[in-house]
């Protein structure tokens, strides 16, 4: 394959025809935002929840694959658990779950046992034990803005009582998650932030787009659906690219995944009811694994029949979860994980609901492999790049941006010193 140059590649993705939209949603330039030759180039986080790093090859994403050839591409590994939130908060922080604090879509905290974290959860208690990058922007002057980004509704830092919130930092701009903005709205509102004058003009952007996991959830990674997600998405993106050459505005665009996707069946569940007593334990997360822990005084019990040899499914005792995972000190892992093979499921008990695809196995499975893809003016025309984890992403960012390395970051940015222009 020839490697386009950053420019080529944007040329091309400028000369790809775009779905029909409505004259309300199509990205269009204003008059009042004449390219400006004094423009600082932007950083664009993007994420495509779910899309699998092997999609990329499967010629659904012509704007995507032109973006890769004219720049950087990598399968990189989701931190572990391969879930959506957990692993989220770890591209904007550059620190694994179990030091971000954010160790699953559900979780407990031993400081509050009567509340369960859940997707909706913006109390700041959840998030605060880990900074996002848009912190560290808005710290050093430099505008932040966010479309969706799980944790970017949260004011970081702050506290709550009594429902309210006091204190605490959150990008300048922010959007609250809602499914039903389609992807042109979604763009417009970016393309709208960077028609603004300078000093209200985000320098750092975080962009999310669901449509990718919601299709492999419903009807799995292979079915003509989630192709559908993928061109839409890849259409998205290149009304992006479109709209940004006709500002004049040059961007350094990341474009992510936060895990793959793998093909479930209903036949393929593992039912903790037939390993453990349910009066021994209570679950706080399940699905591709299962955080349990025992209730009080049954501790024996649930290890006795937990630490039993089982099909499909292995347990650990929170000590003994594998030191690859690099998971199990934080207070918010329950006492016990049980991680399902790749396409298999655990629940408590019937009846529960299985439908096409799932994440969350094993962080080095390639079905959990996810898209990496870095384009713009301060990246060179590489190609594939090694894989690498996804802790060396907010690294990568602060090098954009030109922020100092974090200290206490569990990855950096080596994976691309050699394809980032000085």
């Amino acid at each position: 394959m020839r490697f386009l140059p950053p420019l080529a590649a944007v040329a091309a993705c400028l000369a790809l025809p775009l779905a029909a939209t409505s004259a309300m949603s199509r990205p269009v330039s204003a008059p009042a935002a004449t390219p400006d030759k004094a423009r600082a180039p932007v950083t664009i986080l993007i994420s495509i929840d779910g899309f699998r790093a092997d999609y990329l090859d499967r010629g659904e994403t012509p704007v995507l694959s032109r973006l890769a050839a004219g720049g950087v591409h990598a399968a990189m590994r989701p931190s572990f658990p391969s879930v959506t939130f957990p692993n989220h908060w770890t591209l904007v922080t550059g620190l694994v779950p179990d030091h971000n604090g954010i160790v699953g879509n559900k979780m407990k905290d031993p400081a509050r046992p009567d509340e369960t974290f859940d997707m909706k959860s913006d109390d700041p208690f959840w998030w605060n034990q880990a900074a996002p990058i848009w912190r560290d922007a808005e710290l050093a002057g430099l505008r932040s803005a966010t479309v969706f980004w799980p944790g970017s509704n949260v004011a970081w830092g702050g506290t709550r009582e009594d429902k309210k919130v006091t204190g605490g930092t959150r990008p300048e701009d922010w959007l609250e998650y809602n499914k039903a903005v389609t992807g042109p709205q979604r763009i417009n509102t970016v393309l709208d932030w960077m028609r603004r004058p300078a000093a209200i003009r985000p320098r750092l952007v975080t962009l999310y787009f669901d449509q990718v996991d919601s299709a492999g959830h419903d009807f799995g990674p292979d079915a003509p659906e989630t192709r559908t997600a993928m061109q839409e998405v890849d259409r998205s993106i290149g009304e992006l690219v479109a709209g940004l050459a006709a500002l004049g505005q040059k961007a350094n665009l990341v474009i992510v995944a936060d895990h793959g996707m793998a093909a479930t069946a209903p036949e393929r569940v593992v039912w903790l009811k037939d390993i453990a007593d349910p009066a021994d334990f209570t679950l706080v997360e399940d699905g591709t694994f299962a955080a349990i822990a025992p209730v009080p005084g049954h501790e024996a019990a649930l290890e006795a029949a937990l630490a039993k040899p089982h099909d499909h499914l292995q347990c650990w005792p929170k000590a003994k979860i594998p030191a690859r995972f690099r998971y199990g000190t934080n207070p918010r892992v329950e006492p016990w994980l049980c991680l399902a093979d790749v396409g298999w499921l655990v629940f408590d008990k019937p009846p529960h609901k299985v439908k096409g695809g799932n994440h969350g196995y094993d962080n080095a499975a390639p079905e959990m492999a996810a898209l990496f893809i870095a384009n713009g003016p301060a990246f060179r025309a590489a190609g594939k790049l090694p894989a690498f984890d996804n802790v060396d992403v907010a690294p990568l960012l602060r090098d954009l941006l030109k922020l100092p390395p974090a200290k206490d970051a569990d990855g950096d940015d080596q994976p691309f010193r050699a394809v980032l222009k000085r």
